[in-house]
């Protein structure tokens, strides 16, 4: 079931909404200009507009889901911000736990709450847990990510600001790529695609391709070097 537009997902499910920015991939954040323009439209669930919010109610909503999905976990929120408890996180994984027909994928900027909490949470091999790389100077994140027990573990280097230069990717299960959209979008140059690319197939990861962003990403597209790179990471079964 595709309900949502993000290319490398099929839905998304927000238990959390809203964030503080801490890094350079933060400037323009999609997700809080969506927010904004839920809270003019009288979205309940964005009554803070984008100022951290929990949704209790919402913890169990993937158990209603009877169909196989693939699911973004807080794409309008980051489940590791250091204001989420400890006992909220630990909540949203026991229904992950709980629902093993569905594929969860989480995206994290904050690494270090990954080594903080990797030891109390239950990493069943439906979840899918990724960190985002947006220059080279957050290539350390990947070091955090490879610690955790996530037995699917994935990049998204999203949106990308720089090249990123001996990109290792041992123990790393997929690489995503796109460039940043909106407004305000800083651009982003195909050679530091094509170097992403090479290194992902040179070290065997699949590579995935999200889009070139700009003003305008529907006409700008999502095409490199005449296809469409759409891999994904082998399911474990």
């Amino acid at each position: 079931m595709k309900s949502s537009r993000i290319e490398w997902t099929e839905t998304t499910w927000n238990p959390t909404t809203g964030c503080t920015k801490i890094s350079e991939g933060c400037k323009n954040c999609y997700a809080e200009r969506m927010a904004i323009r839920l809270n003019a439209m009288g979205a309940e669930k964005y009554r803070n507009v984008f100022e951290l919010t929990l949704h209790p109610d919402l913890i169990n909503e993937p158990k209603g889901w009877k169909a196989p999905r693939t699911v973004f976990v807080n794409s309008m929120s980051d489940l590791f911000h250091e204001q989420i408890p400890s006992e909220f996180i630990c909540e949203v994984f026991r229904t992950m736990n709980d629902c093993p027909q569905h594929t969860f994928q989480i995206l994290t900027k904050r690494a270090d709450k990954l080594v903080q909490y990797n030891e109390m949470l239950q990493w069943s091999k439906n979840i899918w847990m990724g960190v985002t790389v947006e220059n080279q100077k957050q290539v350390h994140r990947i070091d955090a990510l490879r610690y955790t027990s996530a037995v699917v573990k994935f990049l998204s280097l999203e949106p990308l600001l720089t090249a990123i230069n001996k990109l290792d990717l041992k123990g790393i299960d997929w690489v995503i790529v796109g460039g940043e959209s909106g407004p305000d979008a800083r651009p982003i140059h195909e050679n530091w695609v094509k170097d992403i690319k090479q290194m992902c197939q040179e070290q065997n990861v699949p590579f995935f391709f999200k889009q070139w962003g700009g003003k305008n990403k529907k006409r700008s597209g999502r095409v490199l070097e005449g296809k469409v790179w759409d891999e994904m990471p082998i399911q474990i079964g």
